[in-house]
């Protein structure tokens, strides 16, 4: 997806309501982790805070692990 072209598509089926669209859009659009993705684009940061971001969500990870064993 280089260039910033998301695209996300969902074709009426016969007999679906708008609502039953929409809600298979919305659906579409979170397994495709556009929202997240553009999120994390809309700002720049800096390799070093990239760094900091990662050894913290990995923290957080292993302490979820370890209160999972137990």
């Amino acid at each position: 997806m280089k260039g910033g072209a998301y695209l996300v598509t969902v074709k009426l089926r016969p007999g679906e309501s708008q609502e039953g669209l929409l809600r298979r859009f919305r659906k579409a659009v979170m397994r495709s982790r556009i929202r997240s993705k553009l999120r994390r684009k809309r700002y720049f940061v800096s390799k070093g805070e990239k760094r900091r971001l990662k050894r913290k969500r990995a923290i957080r990870r292993a302490r979820r692990r370890q209160r999972q064993r137990r």
